[in-house]
Order: C-alpha cells, then sequence, then structure tokens
C-alpha cells in the first residue's frame, strides 16, 4: 500500500511541472500587456516601460522562469499590482469558498445520482427506472446558470427561505454557511447528478447479473443485504473513477455559478483578473486550481486502490 501510495504522489510531480509551466506562459501567450494596464489609458511610453522594468518584464523568459520556480517552491506566487497584495493571500482568502462549493455539491450530486441510479436498477424495466433516468437526463439537459436563476427565484424572491447571494463563513455561522451554499451547490450538483446516476444504474445493472449475486439469493440473503452489501459495493468502482472526473468538472463549474450567486470565490478572483489583464492572479488562480484538482484525482485513485485490491498489486 506504500508503495501504491507514492507511486500516486510521484505520478503528479510532472502533472504540477507541466501546470506551473503554462501558468508561467499566460503572460506571453494571452494577448495584452499588463505595464500598460496598469499605467492606464493616458500614460506615456516612458510610464509603461518603467511599470514594465518595475514588473520585470523586460528581463529574459529564461531567467523569469528561473524566478518564478524558486519563488513557487517557498509558496511565492507572485504579487497583484492591481490588488495591491501578495496572490497566494488573496487566492488562499478565496479558496475556501470555492472549495465548500465544490465539496459540498459533489455530496449532493454522489447522494442523489447513486440513489436514482441504484433505485433505477433494482427497479429496472418498471415505470420507476423509466422516471428516475427521466430526472437524470433534466439533469444533464438544463444549463447551470438557468436553472441557478429559476431557484433564486423560486426559494429567494417568492419563497423567501433563503439568500438570493453572498456568503458566510461556516467560521461564523454553520447555519448561516449552510443557507448561503445550499442554493448554489444544488444548482453545481444537479447535472452531475445525472451522469453519476446513469453510471450507477449501468455498473448496478453488470454486477446483478452476475452469478455470486444469483448464489447470495439463492441463499436466502435479504434483497437490501445482496444490493447494498455485495451488488452496491462492486458497482462503486467505476462510479469512484467517474467522480474523481466530476470533481474537476465541479471546480471549474463553480466559476459560473460562484458569478450568479455573487459568491467571494477562486472562479470570481480569477474572471475578474482575466478582465482587468491582471497576469499573476491569473497563474496563481490557475495553478491552485490544477493543484486542487491533482489532489482530489491522487485521493481517489487511494479509494480506488482500496475498493480494489488489484489495483494495489498492480494486477
Amino acid at each position: 500500500m506504500v508503495r501504491f501510495v507514492a507511486g500516486r504522489l510521484l505520478s503528479a510531480i510532472p502533472v504540477l511541472i507541466v501546470v506551473s509551466l503554462v501558468s508561467f506562459l499566460i503572460m506571453w501567450i494571452v494577448p495584452g500587456d499588463l505595464a500598460s494596464e496598469l499605467a492606464g489609458p493616458g500614460a506615456g511610453r516612458e510610464e509603461i516601460e518603467r511599470i514594465r522594468e518595475q514588473l520585470g518584464l523586460d528581463r529574459p523568459i529564461l531567467e523569469r522562469a528561473v524566478e518564478w520556480y524558486g519563488n513557487l517552491l517557498q509558496g511565492d506566487l507572485g504579487y497583484s499590482y492591481l490588488l495591491d497584495r501578495p496572490v497566494t493571500e488573496a487566492v488562499l482568502e478565496r479558496l475556501p469558498v470555492t472549495l465548500s462549493l465544490a465539496a459540498l455539491a459533489l455530496v449532493l450530486a454522489v447522494l442523489m445520482g447513486m440513489g436514482l441510479g441504484v433505485l433505477a436498477s433494482v427497479r429496472h424495466g418498471t415505470v420507476v427506472d423509466q422516471a428516475a433516468m427521466s430526472v437524470a437526463l433534466v439533469g444533464l439537459s438544463v444549463p447551470e446558470f438557468w436553472l441557478g436563476l429559476m431557484l433564486i427565484v423560486l426559494f429567494a424572491v417568492q419563497l423567501g427561505w433563503l439568500p438570493t447571494g453572498g456568503f458566510v463563513p461556516i467560521t461564523e455561522s454553520f447555519s448561516g454557511w449552510a443557507q448561503s451554499m445550499i442554493l448554489p451547490a444544488l444548482t453545481l450538483a444537479f447535472t452531475q447528478m445525472g451522469v453519476i446516476a446513469r453510471m450507477t444504474r449501468s455498473a448496478m445493472l453488470d454486477v446483478l447479473g452476475q452469478d455470486y449475486i444469483r448464489t447470495a439469493r439463492a441463499k436466502g440473503l435479504g434483497g437490501s443485504a445482496v444490493i447494498f452489501r455485495h451488488a452496491l459495493l462492486n458497482a462503486l468502482i467505476p462510479v469512484v473513477t467517474l467522480i474523481g472526473v466530476l470533481t474537476g468538472v465541479l471546480i471549474g463549474g463553480a466559476v459560473v455559478i460562484e458569478a450568479v450567486y455573487s459568491l467571494p470565490g477562486v472562479g470570481r478572483l480569477i474572471i475578474g483578473a482575466i478582465q482587468r489583464r491582471d497576469f499573476p492572479v491569473i497563474q496563481g488562480g490557475l495553478l491552485v486550481t490544477a493543484a486542487t484538482f491533482v489532489f482530489v484525482n491522487i485521493v481517489v485513485d487511494l479509494v480506488y486502490g482500496w475498493l480494489d485490491p488489484r489495483v494495489r498489486h498492480g494486477r
């Protein structure tokens, strides 16, 4: 198991190196001039050159790359002159919002998706199966931003049960955090719920047709014991793999949801940085987001190895 964990951690290093390199090259790939943005529309050429020299944009790219990786090893993502603060501080301040949104959305998507998938597989070919898959299809088809607006109109404007937007840290009030996050998380989870439901149904139908399931039933095991103790545990293997991929989708989709619900997360920070051409914030935000996704996938690989010992032993 130790070798398996070490292998997964080592395999993440090349990915992070490539992601950090792409993040570094954004300043040269994306059109626009950060110095001109900082100087303002009425600035002269001398002022722009002074700012470019101050930011180090006039230095060779190799020298800048060495400095970039050196700072990364110290946890320094650069300095945002537009925000007038270190990028690391700005990103870490907003990261809990995005992570809590993605985590809550993942929990809701897994609970709803697996529930629908198991129900549809157990009642295969019946009206219940068709109804469950219809709900999953709706989830796959409805745009997130439209669903978010409709939920705001219903639960915040019409019923007045929940706030229209904003964020309350969980350290200040758990109930306030839950009220501010439930609609965004539900909006983000609804689409992924459909994907998980269809995968769970397919995996469960495959497992329920295996010989050992028929043997368990022939020995007199109850229906719930067969479904949850034997079938669902084996059906989880492809679902867990899917959840790892969907986690990245949820983190990316948080950008749209944060804009709809006015959540101060990393997604809104990156969008604002793109609009202002604040390249250090763009670089830092993308790197932290990618590193989070890589970490989540390592955890998913470990869970996958725990569910299927053959993976741990390389079989």
